[in-house]
């Protein structure tokens, strides 16, 4: 594989999740999406519980402004007064550059692309859809109620996108920021993976 670790940005109910599952089964390689927060939790010490509310939404505070790369997070003590979202997002961000570290995978959200940005080998890939096809998706996939999937999809997309700005400073959106951006409402969860595979030389 030319580029052997795949970071996935997605808008609500494009099938990032599910794409980023078959493409990691498709290749031979590990998966990474809601089990950055487990194995956050596990490095912590803390309960998973802890940040699940924390996962994908920014700080309130303001130590995002503290840089990944410098913050010395194994030095004893540093993390003690960090709000959860900061906590999570400093431990996550160590914890994919360590599963970059170790060889080919496939990492959705949680602002991969940015935390792996200037390493060698990364295919920065943004998923995104039509509104009607994301919002069925949701209802289908996800067990969203009806009446309630149009609202929740413009919610999550702004946690995401808040999330993405906030911390990175650049914009989550902004298709420039990748290097492969995909309509899987038109080409579909299938095409998607050849796509991805193709472009990464599996």
């Amino acid at each position: 594989m030319n580029n052997n670790v795949i970071t996935i940005s997605r808008q609500y109910g494009s099938g990032g999740r599910e794409i980023g599952q078959r493409l990691a089964k498709k290749l031979g390689i590990p998966f990474y999406d809601k089990e950055l927060v487990a194995l956050a939790a596990q490095k912590s010490g803390m309960s998973e519980d802890y940040f699940q509310n924390a996962d994908e939404r920014r700080t309130s505070s303001l130590l995002y402004s503290l840089s990944v790369g410098n913050y010395a997070f194994d030095t004893p003590g540093t993390t003690q007064n960090l709000m959860p979202n900061d906590k999570l997002f400093l431990l996550q961000s160590q914890i994919i550059r360590k599963a970059a570290a170790k060889g080919p995978c496939v990492i959705v959200g949680r602002c991969a692309d940015y935390v792996l940005q200037g390493k060698p080998h990364i295919l920065r890939v943004f998923l995104y859809a039509d509104r009607k096809f994301r919002i069925q998706h949701a209802v289908e996939a996800y067990g969203l109620n009806a009446q309630k999937a149009d609202a929740s999809v413009n919610k999550i997309d702004r946690q995401r996108a808040a999330y993405y700005n906030f911390y990175t400073s650049l914009k989550w959106n902004d298709f420039t920021n990748y290097d492969l951006c995909l309509n899987t409402a038109s080409i579909g969860f299938d095409r998607a993976v050849e796509i991805i595979s193709a472009a990464c030389g599996g």
